[in-house]
């Protein structure tokens, strides 16, 4: 947990951008949860559900960054690209892993109600961890076949080029080059279909989200590097000046009249929207990086931060009381005002228990033989 006392971290900005996801995250769902039809139809909530649009895409492309400092770190102490792989795919199928036991765990609570379809639901965590694995796969591919001083070039061209097939390749894989051969839980991954017949935007398929990953990747590799941490302002000042140059460029690229796919959706699959997003993320990356340097991120105790760093759990814990049979107010019948009160309750919820969370970690031994000491007291 940072502290007063203790020195800024350069990687701060990391979990202060999981803690602004985090953020965007509980007012998504506290709003969708519990606003009456009446309160749905207002500006705000509109507004509201627009920056819902921010969460999964920043916490894939901070996986992407994460991924990036992991890689970085063994390639620097030697580690042999077969190890780096198996390092990297394990913790990307541990996090499909709780991705699958979420969605046991959701199904459960909702017995008797719940179609059994729900356990094969593409969720985000099955695409982080998918992503993950992807990620390990090619860096071990461009890692073994390049040994020269150029890897580091040579695998951040391959994590943007990939970056741009997902995004390329995502509207006919919705649409005309469907793979519909494929058993409906296989082919969601690609386009979320779900076994609904038609691709549906609420799911988190590989096409097109993991190429937010991607993109951390590469990122992430940049900023790595012996050359950006040397000019490691200027390189931000970089990224954020080229996060709101692509985002003005794609949305140029969307105004004009020519087309290239069958069928164009520009909310769900459009490279266009991708690219407006990424740009924006590169924006939020400068931002948060200037703000925890040289702002008030670091000052003393971060809410962001703290979040941040138990992202995962906070996750996984406030979705059962806001959408979960133990929602702490009734679904689609409270006020703007009354669903505000809430989304403070779960902020304040949430930040405890990421408090709890980051001042145990690593401590269970410890607290055990403390239990074991004291049992009344712990009775």
């Amino acid at each position: 947990m940072p502290t007063a006392a203790a020195a800024p971290s350069r990687l701060a900005y990391i979990d202060w951008m999981r803690g602004l996801a985090c953020v965007l995250m509980f007012q998504t769902h506290c709003y969708d949860s519990w606003l009456s039809p009446e309160a749905r139809q207002s500006k705000f909530f509109m507004y509201s559900q627009l920056g819902g649009t921010f969460p999964a895409p920043l916490f894939l492309f901070l996986a992407g960054i994460s991924f990036a400092l992991v890689t970085e770190k063994l390639w620097r102490q030697g580690v042999s690209p077969t190890q780096i792989a198996h390092t990297t795919i394990r913790r990307g199928a541990e996090i499909f892993a709780l991705g699958l036991l979420f969605r046991l765990q959701e199904f459960l609570i909702a017995w008797r109600w719940a179609p059994w379809s729900d356990l094969l639901r593409v969720d985000v965590l099955n695409t982080i961890g998918v992503s993950m694995m992807l990620m390990g796969l090619l860096c071990w591919l461009i890692l073994s076949l390049n040994r020269g001083p150029r890897r580091l070039t040579a695998l951040v061209l391959a994590a943007a080029g990939t970056t741009l097939l997902i995004s390329v390749l995502t509207p006919p894989l919705w649409t005309t080059w469907r793979p519909r051969w494929l058993p409906w839980p296989i082919e969601s991954y690609i386009n979320g279909v779900h076994n609904l017949g038609s691709p549906q935007a609420w799911l988190f398929p590989i096409f097109p989200w993991a190429a937010f990953a991607f993109a951390g990747l590469a990122i992430g590799l940049i900023l790595q590097s012996d050359r950006a941490r040397s000019r490691e302002p200027w390189i931000f000042l970089s990224v954020g000046v080229g996060g709101i140059f692509l985002t003005e460029a794609a949305h140029w690229w969307d105004l004009q009249h020519w087309r290239f796919y069958t069928v164009y959706d520009f909310w769900h699959t459009s490279p266009s929207f991708f690219l407006i997003r990424l740009g924006m993320l590169l924006t939020i990356l400068a931002g948060s990086y200037a703000w925890c340097r040289w702002g008030a991120g670091q000052w003393g105790f971060s809410p962001l931060i703290q979040l941040g760093q138990a992202s995962l759990l906070v996750y996984w814990v406030h979705l059962e009381f806001v959408y979960g049979r133990v929602s702490i107010l009734p679904k689609r019948a409270c006020s703007m005002g009354t669903a505000s009160l809430g989304l403070l309750q779960i902020f304040l919820a949430m930040l405890a228990l990421a408090f709890l969370r980051t001042r145990w970690k690593g401590r269970g031994p410890e607290i055990l033989g403390w239990l074991r000491r004291n049992p009344a007291r712990a009775s």
